[in-house]
C-alpha cells in the first residue's frame, strides 16, 4: 500500500510567511514605481514627452512614496503582534 504521507525527512518543506511574501509584493511595488517615475522623467525632459508624462511621473513618485510608508508601517505592525 502507498501512503499519502511522506516520511522522509530530506525533502522538508520550507513555506514562506505571509509576512514574507507581503513584503516582497510591496518592495517590489516600490521598485516599479521608482522606475516608472525614472521612464517618464526620461521622456518628458527628451522632448517626445508631453504633460501627461510628467503628471504620470508625479502619480509614480507618490505611488512609490505612499507604498514606503505603508511598508513602515506594516513592519511595525508586524513586529509589535510577533509575526515572522
Amino acid at each position: 500500500m502507498c501512503s499519502t504521507k511522506s516520511t522522509d525527512t530530506r525533502h522538508k518543506k520550507q513555506d514562506m510567511s505571509l509576512r514574507s511574501i507581503h513584503l516582497i509584493f510591496i518592495v517590489s511595488s516600490i521598485v516599479l514605481a521608482i522606475l516608472v517615475a525614472i521612464w517618464s522623467i526620461g521622456m518628458y525632459a527628451s522632448g517626445q514627452g508631453s504633460v501627461g508624462h510628467a503628471a504620470f511621473s508625479g502619480g509614480s513618485i507618490l505611488s512609490g512614496s505612499g507604498l514606503a510608508v505603508y511598508l513602515v508601517a506594516f513592519l511595525r505592525k508586524t513586529r509589535a503582534i510577533g509575526m515572522k
